[in-house]
């Protein structure tokens, strides 16, 4: 599928080394734009990015959201910003809030504001489908949310507030992407944080149980990284005003519960290794500050943006899993 992308445009993206920073580094160079990446390896790694230092249209700034100074330099001649930086996990957040709180909201403050000190024309963030918080209505509308269930959850809704006051108070361009669990190449599966799928599929290949939270009833809008980047590219050039200082869902639009991810997971790693049909999968507590259950409308982003997802679960599953298989 063909779609609109940004193209001839100099662009910073803040935690380009991370899972999504890099992948959107990535596809942003190869369609010819000048890429500045800001990152502070707090969770990102060098080796996401290590083949892109040689393109002559990449420039790696090392600095951190937290220090106005290191935003501004990095939003010097910048036209369009995708701000992906953040401390990611509901988990972190319930242990360290401060912490969480300091970089996804003072962080965040920082590059809206170096934003519109440099004149940036578009400012394209990272937002989240916790901000749904304890809603239950299904699916995700992003008109209808609800109260916040963990310190990372307040950030992201705090995010979309600071956004909105500064398209209304300063001119600037907003367009926040609430992001349903993103999986892909390069999402790090190491570490007490990594995601569930990372996380299961380096369990598996070591012939280790992995543990689901609860009965394995909890279902998810899982989304592949093709379908982000689709989305990030539509929020870049849409010329629709209506879009203006939106939010958006970026999912895939269905509904999957971990029990039939893992069943998916270990007949897609079956292909590689026969054993990992007989490895058996453990249960252990539902975990504090997680939503039941997400599946989104993806309605406003089909009619405002054009979106259409290219990739359901078991499309990006086969993807990530032949990842995983020849890099881990």
């Amino acid at each position: 599928m063909t779609y609109n992308k940004i193209k001839n445009t100099r662009v910073l993206v803040t935690g380009g080394a991370g899972f999504i920073g890099s992948n959107l580094c990535e596809d942003l160079l190869a369609n010819h734009n000048q890429v500045v990446c800001l990152d502070n390896f707090a969770t990102g790694h060098f080796h996401n990015i290590e083949h892109l230092m040689t393109n002559p249209g990449f420039k790696l700034i090392v600095g951190d959201i937290r220090n106005l100074s290191d935003c501004h330099k990095a939003c010097e001649g910048i036209d369009v910003v995708f701000h992906e930086a953040a401390l990611g996990s509901v988990p972190r957040s319930i242990n360290d809030p401060i912490t969480t709180n300091d970089v996804n909201i003072g962080g965040f403050l920082n590059m809206l504001v170096a934003s519109r000190d440099a004149g940036v024309g578009r400012f394209i963030y990272a937002a989240s489908s916790s901000t749904y918080g304890d809603s239950e209505k299904l699916p995700k509308i992003e008109e209808v949310i609800g109260m916040p269930l963990s310190p990372y959850a307040v950030t992201k809704y705090v995010n979309e507030l600071y956004a909105h006051v500064f398209a209304l108070n300063y001119g600037i361009t907003t367009i926040g992407l609430r992001y349903f669990n993103v999986y892909g190449r390069r999402q790090d599966p190491h570490g007490a944080y990594a995601a569930v799928i990372p996380l299961f599929v380096k369990k598996l290949m070591s012939h280790e149980s992995p543990v689901i939270n609860g009965d394995g009833t909890n279902s998810r809008d899982f989304t592949y990284i093709d379908n982000v980047l689709q989305m990030n590219h539509l929020a870049a050039v849409t010329d629709e005003p209506a879009a203006y200082n939106q939010v958006f869902n970026t999912a895939v639009g269905e509904r999957n519960n971990l029990l039939q991810l893992t069943t998916l997971l270990k007949q897609y790693l079956t292909d590689f290794d026969q054993a990992i049909a007989e490895v058996p999968i453990l249960h252990g507590s539902n975990r504090p500050g997680d939503i039941p259950h997400s599946h989104a409308s993806v309605d406003k982003a089909r009619n405002l943006l054009g979106y259409q997802p290219t990739h359901t679960l078991k499309d990006g599953l086969k993807d990530a899993v032949q990842w995983y298989w020849n890099n881990l």
